[in-house]
C-alpha cells in the first residue's frame, strides 16, 4: 500500500521574511497551498536542493532565498506516486497536478487536494509524498509536504543550523 515511511534529508527554500522560523507552516496557514488549506498549517520541504529551489521561485525570476536543511525522521508518510492507492482515496495524478486549485480554495473553501490531505491527516498520516508541479520539474523532483512535525518521533524534524545562524 502507499504507507511508507521516510528517513533523510529535507530542504526548503524560504522567503527570507520567514527564514528566522524555518520550523513554522505559519506562511501556508495564512494563505493555504496545494495541499493546505488557510488556517491549517503545513510544511513543504523537497527531497533535493533544485526541487526546493524550484518550488520557491515558481514566478518569475529567481528571488531572494533562504535555503535550510533538515534531518527527517517521519514515520506515516502517504506516497502519492502509488496510483492504485490514490483511486482508493478519490484521487488520481491529473488532481494532484490540477493547477486551478486556488480558484476553487476560493469557491469553495477547500481545494480537492486540501481535502485529500486533510483527510490523510485525519487518518494519522505524518506527511504526503508527491511530486513537484514547479516549472521544470520532473517525476524525479519530490516533495514532502508535512502536516505533522516537531523534534520528537514519531514525525521528528531537526533543522540544520550548527553555526546557530538562524538564531
Amino acid at each position: 500500500m502507499a504507507t511508507t515511511s521516510f528517513s533523510g534529508f529535507l530542504y526548503r527554500a524560504l522567503n527570507p521574511v520567514y527564514a528566522r522560523e524555518p520550523l513554522s507552516g505559519r506562511g501556508a496557514a495564512l494563505y493555504g497551498g496545494r495541499f493546505n488549506p488557510k488556517g491549517a498549517e503545513a510544511l513543504y520541504t523537497s527531497l533535493s536542493i533544485m526541487t526546493a529551489l524550484r518550488e520557491a521561485n515558481q514566478v518569475g525570476s529567481l528571488q531572494p532565498t533562504t535555503l535550510v536543511s533538515y534531518r527527517a525522521e517521519i514515520e506515516r508518510v502517504f506516497d502519492s506516486r502509488d496510483e492504485e492507492a490514490l483511486r482508493i482515496w478519490n484521487m488520481d495524478a491529473a488532481a494532484l497536478a490540477d493547477t486551478t486549485w486556488r480558484d476553487a480554495m476560493r469557491e469553495s473553501g477547500e481545494a480537492r487536494t486540501q481535502t485529500f490531505a486533510r483527510r490523510l491527516f485525519e487518518q494519522g498520516y505524518h506527511g504526503l509524498l508527491v511530486r513537484s508541479f514547479a516549472a521544470g520539474a520532473t517525476i524525479n523532483d519530490l516533495n514532502l509536504v508535512l502536516f505533522q512535525w516537531g523534534a520528537e518521533p514519531p514525525a521528528r524534524l531537526t533543522l540544520i543550523d550548527d553555526e546557530n545562524r538562524l538564531r
